[in-house]
């Protein structure tokens, strides 16, 4: 039934268009917001009001039957009080526009505009209310309301001392306020009864509508029995216009659709923010099915003919109104008065006339007046007219300053959120009173008897549930739905309302997100931005005294203690700004700043655990725990062996979780507290259990970057133990839920390894690992009711033994990576998915270099047997498996580097095994054996593959370094063993030196010299190595060859050649003089061989002179070794203690002398050889000055050489400077004749 030309006459055009638009609404239906309102302009003082009409269930707007003069409104017409189509279902009440509020009326509206509540709108309350606080200053009579703070909304509700007191009388409720009331106000309070002046009025003003509406006018008079049927009528009224109180606690017992449900904007809503029933309603509107059984009972249904919302001024007002407007013809929207011609309209009726219209935006006024209820004439006056009548003049901005000073006194006083004011003003007082009767309330025995405690706890709730519902709200607002809800469960029994404190709770945890990053609340706005408009709840600030200061104009004194304010003079309110509102009346939107994770977490996890209470306490059990479950077995303290960290347990704890975890696809329930599934408590704990699971989540990833990797397992156990008894309470696992789960496994694994490898602090991991908060017992104790909480109980042990923390570690990741597999996870979390393969990898690498070590310590330990136990072959098996699977989980995510690492390291597997192969027997009989070739072979083939695997250098240089590092070592490694161990019984001479020589070439083709690295110094060490090792070798071939020339003349070569790069590399290395030396000296040696072959004497001397010239060379050498013996020598005393390690690396004096007595002799005997060859070409030739010359020198570094070294008693040092005075003396004189 729409009113579909509701609005006023004001601005034509707009107004026809809006009414064009408006559609015929039902019940429960809002109208969209209609530009309709006017400006009125009164006296030159400008009054600002614009009303639009949110709902409006009244019937279709009809002229109004002028009645002929002489009417008798004694009579009533035939239609009156009967149903008709004009007035529609709802019969007389809606045109009983004296028809008393209900005591709730403000809430209904509330419930029904859960959008406008706390934000937009400053005032919500019924149309008589609002008209009763503006004539305050004109009227002596009482004035009685109920005032209640939602945000920044004021709820005014008339609140009927002589119901309330009546109703005291017959149920117990109410008796402190009535004493109370006693006591300060009224002692000898007695009911008044109504005159029956009154109901004569009110019958004849019925009757006068009932003839207005009916069609033809004429006025038919009814039987007698009309008269016994209006008396009893006005029985029925006077029943059903006082205000039905609901009793304090009323909880539905069923939950029925209400079908006047507003449905004011059905935008979908994330079903974890409702509670019960309406877990899983996709509407909003069905978010009041929690309610609206209680709803009704308690009458908190809205049930006015029309919501408006008023603005008068800058007050926004949410009106409820069920004035009758007529249109129709020359009268689009009027207003329909009955006046008694004998008695002159007052101020009070003509404000009462005038605010009406204003707030139902009607612009004229029709008042029809009679005599003794005959019908004398009608007149007719515009709205703006009203405030200049004869008798009735009153000052539309004085009206105006009244307002706004009202809504100042009371914005200023009611300042705790969910506390229920008292504004009092007795009949024929000046005084105004506001009382916090909330407060009264709980010096009583039951601090729950106040009836409006339900109703505003519901509100706080609706507003808390609608803000959260918005997806487009920030974060500012969180501190607002924080105050509400805690508000909310302040006001509520826990005991008896279980249901909405579970959900607010749930709500309140919901505020806190766990997941978001961590740089706090900067993202958008400070969440405490407007603090400057926030009360304290602590501390109130009270407006200035000269205003609201306590008076004693009170008979009694105690009565300035109750009254939190008082407005000494009705008078005041017509002074412009009197009350100047002091606060916005916003609640305190600081949202908690929490300075770090562990905060926030707590928070949560506080609000999570009085959810869980509430519900655990709904359930009714004969005991708290549950029975035992003789399926389930009672878990002890110790554990049997087979099931312990083995890796076979595991295996069978894994098997049955995955077992599980399939079964849970299929939906088992099995909770063990007996909850009903579906039910408001099953679908709430589950919610909750899954928050505290995340909570113990992020707990456990915080104290995981903290390194405190006790406290980080007993969280990350929590959150498992929670998630358990989630699966046990659900019916239908969803993907996101299975997630977190894969979530929770990846990080108990990386706990377990990190532990794992921080095994020296054991204790300090112990001690957190079994500390535990009040709290969480108690979290873990409502999950007990539930389940065994068993099903991780594998993946959260702290084990001592490092194998067993590596396994469970491994078998985490691989649950975790199991789960990924279930509904598709893969795909859909591909990020995850990468890091759970690549923590697989990551600890099958572990796990196989645990392996490889301890059988490389089994290795050394074995001294005397020389075959491979069977224990070493089972690591490298276990071994060699782990690093398979390792490199086929890096392979699978195209990890390149982390692939090659592990092919690096099968390849150091491989090397172990062959050293593992050396024979351990004589070592004159050793030989280079076949499996140490084939092991040290794959070891190259596994190395290869990791280069193969990276592909170039610039992937990452490090690990392509380390590989080429690793290469080169296997490949000289090998050569060098089948050098020095050659396989004589198995293969040539001449294979065995290809082979090495193919081996050798390939570890130097490996090994950078070049690069600038920390390995550098290492690999220019090796290199140098190689060409030694090469040229060594070719040297003895020369030495032990016979016959092919061609042959031999190439290994001369050859040996040349790697000696002097030898050479070279050694003298770029400041700590390998000894080897630089003994290179010399073979070069030395291998002159000599050449010298032996040759036969003429100018062959001869050209050879010696190469050769002392390579003496005169090792110069550098000798420096080196003086200096190191300088530097040894010239330690301090005090530092004797200090090992020598601590300078440089130490000179082994001994291979120093035995080196310094070969070159001694070696260059001595050069000496004399080309003494002899110079002095025998002297006789030969004729005289020759520059081989006098060198053969002069020669004698005497000869002769001082012999002296020097027949000083059996020279010191090192010594001996070394000698030889460099005499290395010096041999380059300036010359080495040979013969050039």
């Amino acid at each position: 039934m729409g009113d579909s030309k509701e609005g006023g006459a004001e601005s034509p055009p707009l107004g026809a268009a809006a009414r064009e638009g408006l559609s015929l609404l039902s019940q429960g239906e809002s109208e969209e917001p209609s530009a309709q309102g006017s400006a009125l302009f009164l006296g030159g003082n400008e009054v600002k009001s614009r009303a639009v009409v949110k709902y409006s269930s009244a019937p279709p707007r009809t002229a109004f039957a002028r009645l002929e003069e002489k009417t008798d409104l004694k009579l009533p017409p035939a239609n009156w009080l009967r149903e008709s189509a004009k007035l529609g279902p709802a019969g007389t009440t809606i045109l009983g526009n004296s028809k008393k509020s209900k005591p709730f009326s403000s809430f209904g509206m509330a419930y029904d505009f859960i959008d406008s509540v706390g934000n937009d709108v400053d005032v919500v309350s019924d149309s008589e209310n609002i008209k009763k606080l503006l004539k305050i200053p004109y009227s002596k009579s009482h004035v009685s309301m109920a005032v209640h703070r939602i945000g920044r909304t004021l709820l005014l509700d008339e609140l009927d001392i002589q119901e309330l007191f009546m109703r005291s009388s017959q149920t117990g409720d109410w008796t402190w306020l009535k004493e109370f009331y006693q006591r300060l106000i009224d002692q000898k309070w007695q009911r008044k009864k109504k005159s029956k002046e009154h109901w004569y009025q009110k019958a004849i003003l019925s009757k006068f509508l009932y003839y207005s509406i009916n069609g033809d006018g004429a006025a038919q008079p009814v039987p007698a029995a009309a008269e016994q049927q209006e008396s009893s009528s006005s029985d029925q009224t006077n029943d059903s216009d006082g205000a039905s109180w609901p009793a304090p606690f009323e909880m539905p017992s069923s939950v029925s659709e209400d079908p006047s449900a507003s449905s004011q904007g059905s935008e979908p809503l994330e079903p974890s923010y409702i509670v019960g029933h309406v877990a899983s309603a996709p509407k909003e509107q069905n978010l009041t099915t929690l309610f609206n059984d209680g709803e009704n009972s308690q009458g908190l249904k809205n049930d006015f003919v029309r919501n408006i919302l008023w603005t008068f001024e800058d007050i926004h007002m949410l009106v409820g109104s069920n004035m009758p407007i007529f249109g129709g013809g020359r009268y689009p929207a009027v207003s329909l008065r009955l006046r008694d011609n004998n008695k002159p309209i007052n101020v009070l009726t003509g404000i009462d006339y005038w605010l009406d219209n204003l707030i139902c935006n009607v612009p004229e006024l029709v008042m029809c007046f009679h005599v003794n209820g005959i019908v004398q004439k009608y007149e007719m006056i515009k709205t703006e007219e009203i405030p200049n009548l004869e008798n009735s003049n009153f000052s539309t901005k004085v009206i105006k300053d009244i307002a706004q000073n009202i809504l100042s006194f009371l914005k200023s006083n009611c300042t705790k959120e969910g506390h229920t004011y008292w504004l009092f003003k007795a009949s024929g007082s000046d005084i105004v009173k506001l009382y916090d009767l909330t407060t009264l309330c709980e010096e009583t025995e039951d601090k729950y008897q106040n009836p409006f405690t339900m109703p505003v706890a519901i509100l706080l709730y609706k507003v808390a549930c609608n803000m959260m519902m918005k997806k487009n709200q920030n974060k500012k607002h969180y501190g607002t739905i924080r105050t509400l809800l805690l508000n909310c469960v302040k006001l509520l029994d826990k005991s008896r309302h279980p249901q909405i404190i579970a959900s607010a709770n749930y709500m309140l945890s919901e505020l806190f997100q766990l997941d978001e990053p961590k740089k706090e609340e900067s993202s958008e706005s400070p969440l405490n931005e407007n603090s400057d408009e926030s009360y304290s709840e602590e501390e109130e600030e009270m407006p200035d005294s000269d205003e609201n200061g306590s008076y004693s104009t009170s008979s009694d004194p105690s009565d300035d203690n109750k009254a939190v304010a008082i407005i000494k003079s009705v008078g005041e309110l017509s002074v412009p700004e009197k009350y100047k509102s002091i606060h916005q009346i916003r609640p305190s939107c600081t949202f908690p700043v929490c300075h770090d994770t562990e905060e926030r977490c707590r928070l949560v996890l506080s609000y999570v655990l009085e959810g869980l209470k509430s519900v655990d306490s709904s359930i009714k059990k004969e005991s708290d725990l549950p029975a035992a479950d003789p399926n389930t077995p009672i878990p002890l303290k110790y554990e049997d062996e087979s099931t312990r960290g083995g890796p076979e347990g595991l295996e069978k704890q894994m098997a049955l979780f995955l077992d599980k975890m399939g079964s849970l696809q299929k939906g088992n329930y099995s909770s063990q507290s007996g909850m009903i599934p579906g039910s408001w408590q099953h679908k709430m704990k589950l919610q909750l259990i899954l928050k505290s699971s995340k909570a113990y989540y992020v707990l456990s990833d915080a104290a995981m970057s903290l390194q405190k990797y006790g406290r980080a397992l007993r969280y990350i156990k929590l959150a498992l133990q929670s998630h358990d008894t989630y699966c046990c309470l659900c019916t239908n696992m969803l993907s996101e839920v299975l997630l977190f789960l894969s979530q929770y496994l990846t990080l108990c694994g990386d706990i377990q390894l990190m532990l794992a490898q921080n095994a020296n602090n054991r204790a300090a991991h112990l001690e957190e690992f079994n500390y535990q908060t009040k709290e969480d017992q108690e979290i873990l104790h409502s999950l007990h009711r539930e389940s065994s909480c068993q099903g991780f109980a594998w993946a959260t042990d702290l084990s001592t033994d490092l194998e067993s923390q590596l396994s469970v570690s491994c078998k985490c990741y691989e649950a975790a990576n199991e789960i990924l597999q279930f509904s598709d996870l893969k795909s859909q979390n591909p990020e995850h998915y990468v890091q759970v393969l690549k923590r697989m990898g990551n600890i099958r690498n572990e796990i196989g270099v645990f392996y490889m070590n301890q059988a490389a310590a089994l290795q050394s330990e074995r001294v005397v047997s020389k075959s491979v136990s069977t224990a070493e072959q089972q690591l490298w098996k276990k071994s060699f498996s782990c690093f398979e699977k390792g490199i086929h989980n890096f392979e699978s995510i195209d990890d390149a580097t982390n692939a090659a690492l592990l092919l690096c390291n099968t390849g150091r597997l491989m090397r172990i095994c062959a050293q593992a192969h050396c024979g351990a027997g004589d070592e004159f009989k050793r030989e280079f054996s076949p499996e140490e070739g084939l092991y040290y072979n794959k070891a190259v083939d596994y190395y290869l593959r990791a280069l193969r695997s990276l592909g170039t250098r610039d992937i990452h240089p490090a690990v392509w370094d380390s590989v080429n590092w690793e290469l080169s070592t296997t490949y000289f490694t090998m050569a060098t063993l089948q050098q020095d161990y050659a396989p004589l019984s198995r293969k040539a001479q001449e294979q065995i030196e290809k082979e090495v020589s193919e081996a050798m070439m390939k570890s130097l083709k490996h090994c950078d010299v070049d690069s600038v690295s920390a390995r550098q110094p290492l690999c220019q060490y090796r290199a140098a190595t190689i060409h030694h090792r090469l040229a060594s070798m070719y040297h003895s071939c020369l030495r032990n060859q016979v016959g092919d020339e061609h042959l031999r003349k190439q290994h001369r070569v050859l040996a040349d050649l790697h000696y002097s790069k030898a050479v070279k590399l050694f003298q770029l290395l400041r700590d390998a003089p000894c080897e630089l030396l003994r290179v010399q000296l073979e070069r030395v040696a291998f002159a000599e061989f050449q010298m032996t072959s040759q036969n003429s004497n100018v062959g001869k001397l050209k050879t010696l002179s190469g050769a002392l010239d390579i003496m005169v060379r090792t110069k550098h050498a000798f420096q080196l070794i003086r200096k190191e013996l300088v530097e040894e020598f010239d330690q301090p005393k005090s530092d004797e203690s200090t090992p020598a390690a601590d300078s440089s690396p130490s000179l082994n004096r001994e291979e120093v002398v035995k080196l310094l007595s070969i070159f001694e002799s070696r260059l001595s005997f050069l000496l004399l050889q080309s003494i002899k060859l110079l002095s025998s070409t002297k006789k030969k030739r004729s005289s020759n000055t520059e081989d006098d010359v060198v053969l002069k020198t020669n004698k005497q570094i000869y002769s001082q050489l012999l002296r020097a070294t027949a000083n059996k008693n020279a010191a090192l040092l010594e001996r070394i400077d000698v030889l460099v005075h005499l290395l010096d003396q041999l380059a300036r004189g010359g080495s040979g004749g013969v050039q």
